[in-house]
């Protein structure tokens, strides 16, 4: 049931005789709300956003739960958030997410930093063997018995006003978490994996994880390795200037030039505007855009022909050796309880599979290492 009364959403739910929403639109209530905010040990957070028709995430709402209240602050009415991000970044207080990689890029775009220390609700599922990648709703259904109604999931949240139901359903991502939090907390302890949990918040804390770099968007580009080297290295000149143009414009990157497109050219590296528009682009991209690309496929000429991605045809041995990692990750994930995915995903056996000891893998950092990063390696040997 839920009803309103003084700008306040009122919810009545199982978990709580009386759980207080309360809608902070002015800059006066938002001070109102941090300062009911201060002492408190651990808040839980979560953000509503749009990206549609921007590189950028939109950020129209933040949510704030304390186990007993819940506030949902309009980030499009009140223009200076800044009380509220340092309220977020103070240390001494906990923030618990759930899937926080979204919410914490939006924080690291915004301010430079993410909030910490976090506490993520689905990570802790994993390493308690909950599920990988579990879903808010799937995981309050799992912890507490309540089915979510998705029916407002897509509501458009830059849109004003919203109704009561749309912010009683933004209030509920940080009430429900509230309730689950301490028990997960007291379960990982008890797992003795809470210092995994910490060690894994803290790379999602650092804001480099979200940095974004021009120079690497080809690592974006999906089949890059069935091109020749200097196709490869004219992708990786045309997407590092698509990544360039997308943030300077705030447009998503597939609205300045698609995958495709980006594929075309770099096989055919054209040289002139005569061969550019020999490919068929369209009308607006090649008016818009023919110097700009015609130079940056002129630069990966001079860029050192070496393969940026190499080719992931296996041989008979290296699929016999696959299948032995592949193995034991599924012999430690069913011993721990926990999902394989969580351990060493395909990419870090790829990765040990060609380089061994010297691998950019996470599985072979931190806790993981001595877990499935060492047993891995010896199936290497």
């Amino acid at each position: 049931m839920k009803s309103v009364r003084d700008g306040t959403v009122w919810l009545f739910s199982p978990i709580a005789e009386m759980t207080a929403t309360h809608w902070i639109d002015t800059p006066a209530a938002l001070t109102t709300a941090i300062a009911c905010w201060q002492g408190r040990d651990w808040l839980t957070v979560d953000t509503e956003f749009l990206r549609i028709d921007t590189y950028r995430p939109k950020l129209c709402l933040i949510q704030i739960g304390d186990s007993v209240d819940a506030w949902v602050i309009d980030c499009i009415a009140i223009a200076d958030l800044g009380a509220l991000f340092a309220r977020l970044n103070d240390p001494g207080t906990v923030k618990v997410f759930h899937a926080a990689s979204q919410d914490l890029e939006i924080f690291a775009q915004l301010t430079g930093v993410c909030p910490a220390p976090i506490f993520d609700t689905q990570l802790a599922a994993a390493l308690l063997g909950k599920g990988d990648q579990l879903g808010y709703a799937g995981l309050i259904d799992k912890e507490l018995g309540i089915v979510i109604d998705k029916s407002l999931s897509r509501t458009d949240w830059s849109r004003r006003p919203l109704t009561a139901p749309e912010i009683a359903y933004a209030a509920a991502d940080v009430t429900h978490l509230a309730t689950i939090y301490p028990t997960l907390l007291t379960a990982l302890r008890a797992a003795g994996r809470e210092s995994w949990m910490r060690e894994d918040a803290a790379r999602a804390e650092d804001p480099a994880t979200y940095d974004t770099r021009p120079e690497d968007a080809w690592q974006r580009l999906k089949g890059l390795a069935r091109l020749d080297v200097p196709a490869q290295r004219a992708a990786a000149r045309l997407a590092a200037w698509r990544e360039t143009e997308a943030i300077a414009k705030n447009r998503p990157r597939g609205w300045i030039v698609d995958d495709e497109l980006v594929y075309r050219l770099a096989e055919r590296r054209p040289h002139s505007k005569a061969q550019l528009a020999e490919l068929g682009l369209p009308p607006k991209t090649y008016e818009r855009h023919q110097d700009a690309l015609l130079a940056a496929i002129a630069a990966s000429a001079g860029d050192p022909q070496i393969a940026l991605a190499r080719d992931e045809r296996l041989s008979p041995a290296q699929k016999a050796q696959l299948a032995r990692l592949r193995e034991v990750v599924q012999a430690t994930a069913l011993a721990l309880g926990v999902p394989p995915g969580l351990l060493a995903p395909r990419a870090d056996l790829d990765a040990l599979l060609y380089d061994g000891t010297a691998a950019k893998a996470r599985a072979l950092t931190g806790w993981r290492r001595a877990v499935i990063g060492e047993p891995l390696l010896a199936a290497l040997s």
